[in-house]
């Protein structure tokens, strides 16, 4: 497709692209949107709760809607749903819906949003939000009328909002089981999708929140970022998700362009296995903590498109601890504990991929700056394609990223011991119980208190080290109005239904 890079990449692109004619009765060629994204292969799909990456949302954020959204700082505001409100125990949470259509005409409704939840919570479907989801007790759960349903919960939680803007909490059809022309209730109807290949949509003029102001999108794969940035120079879309490094300076001097720029959008993070020597020894950990130069890193790393990490998830969201004075060099503190660990000279490997550009280049500082504790840091260069499957049960280092997401949840399926996405295998009580403490406290800021406490814990022994945070860079073409710089995830990212072109 888009794939190649360079020259080559453009001219196989034209096939695909030149496909795309323009039909008079929709709004022709200038009311067509291209928006070019890194593909997910032929296993792709249009089931949205089945959504692993950027393009499966984005597509699915075309074709469906969701309970609720996030706004920039992961707090939860109103979508499908029209409010919600808890009893005083929060175990028991009433949704009422707002009147909206799928494609087909037929209302959503309280037996759609049940069907979807309980699909979306079977493990076998493989959501991202299976584990959230999976604190609802559906034997209780029970619609009350059309467009209300009533959630039991397994146990209390004052933060189960968070799960309603979920990626995999899609709203669809009661008993739909086929995705091949699938209906949904979102601004645009399904045209046709090849997995691998293009998704293109049309505007729907019923959509409850107003009717899209492009008449088609389409959705193309651009799997090299050189390949992505030069459709978009050349004209050939509109939309090039993903930009980095050298791309967003030649951008900034192109001028033609507009890079879309939403800071603190990745956390960067190095997992260092806990449950495995020798990172049991919480003396390393610390040592790691206080030998790596988080400046030089987002200096060199990420070529100053970031800012340097406090080893905590969400900076500037909600629920980030407010006051923390940041980690700092020391690399005298750094040495001593490897010498009183018994560990000068230790060999310690750290899995790495091309996945994100900037982990190589990181993993070569980090060995640098390392070196001068006492450890020798060598690199293991994992194929992209199973990289994320493999360091889940592999090694004892590894670099990996978590784009916006509300703080909680995080915690919840990244941190809190025993969670199947808790990848340094952290175990902590004392964590595990000011989270679960948090969650059922009803008063919003004694909630956010008790996740600061919990996470300042996890801060300095969890072995998950946040060392920067980079930004998320996508760039539209001189044409484009009505987007605006957002993290992934929330509301206004890759809102193409509020696109105009012209």
């Amino acid at each position: 497709m888009l794939a190649a890079g360079g020259a080559l990449a453009l001219a196989a692109s034209s096939g695909l692209l030149a496909g795309c004619g323009a039909d008079a009765k929709d709004g022709g060629g200038s009311d067509r949107f291209r928006a070019a994204f890194t593909a997910g292969g032929s296993q792709e799909t249009l089931d949205p709760h089945v959504a692993p990456n950027f393009v499966d949302q984005a597509r699915a954020k075309a074709l469906y809607d969701t309970l609720g959204t996030y706004a920039d700082d992961m707090s939860v505001r109103e979508r499908l749903a029209e409010s919600w409100e808890s009893d005083a125990s929060g175990t028991r949470w009433r949704i009422r819906l707002r009147k909206a259509e799928f494609h087909d005409g037929k209302p959503v409704t309280a037996k759609d949003v049940l069907y979807s939840y309980r699909r979306a919570a079977d493990p076998a479907t493989g959501s991202p939000s299976q584990v959230l989801l999976s604190a609802i007790d559906f034997h209780a759960t029970r619609a009350d009328g059309e467009r209300s349903v009533v959630f039991a919960l397994k146990a209390p939680n004052f933060e189960f909002p968070t799960v309603f803007a979920g990626p995999g909490t899609e709203i669809i059809p009661d008993g739909t089981k086929d995705f091949r022309k699938p209906v949904g209730s979102g601004p645009f109807t399904y045209v046709s999708f090849t997995p691998g290949g293009t998704a293109r949509y049309r505007r729907w003029t019923g959509h409850w929140d107003g009717a899209p102001h492009i008449a088609e999108l389409e959705i193309v794969p651009a799997n090299e970022e050189s390949a992505r940035l030069n459709a978009l120079l050349s004209g050939q879309v509109h939309y090039a998700s993903d930009m980095a490094g050298a791309s967003v300076d030649r951008l900034k001097k192109e001028g033609s362009t507009r890079l879309l720029t939403a800071g603190r959008a990745t956390a960067q993070q190095l997992l260092l296995r806990t449950g495995r020597k020798p990172f049991d020894d919480p003396r390393l950990v610390r040592a790691v903590q206080l030998g790596i130069d988080r400046a030089a890193l987002v200096r060199v790393a990420l070529a100053g498109h970031g800012e340097v990490g406090n080893d905590l998830f969400g900076l500037g969201l909600r629920g980030y601890p407010q006051g923390l004075e940041p980690r700092e060099r020391d690399i005298g503190e750094a040495r001593r504990l490897v010498k009183e660990a018994g560990a000068e000279g230790l060999h310690i490997t750290v899995e790495t991929s091309s996945v994100d550009a900037t982990w190589e280049p990181a993993a070569d500082l980090m060995a640098h700056q390392l070196r001068e504790a006492g450890l020798r840091l060598t690199a293991n260069t994992r194929a992209s394609s199973t990289y994320f499957s493999e360091i889940r049960t592999q090694g004892v280092a590894a670099f990996n990223t978590t784009s916006t997401l509300p703080v909680s949840d995080f915690l919840q399926q990244r941190v809190r011991g025993g969670a199947a996405r808790n990848q340094t295998q952290y175990a902590s009580k004392k964590f595990d119980t000011l989270l679960e403490h948090a969650r059922t406290t009803r008063d919003e800021q004694n909630r956010l208190a008790l996740l600061a406490r919990a996470q300042k814990i996890a801060r300095d022994e969890s072995g998950l080290l946040v060392w920067a945070f980079s930004d998320a860079n996508d760039a539209i073409g001189p044409s484009v109005r009505g987007l605006r710089a957002a993290p992934p995830n929330s509301h206004d990212w890759a809102r193409f239904d509020r696109v105009r072109i012209g």
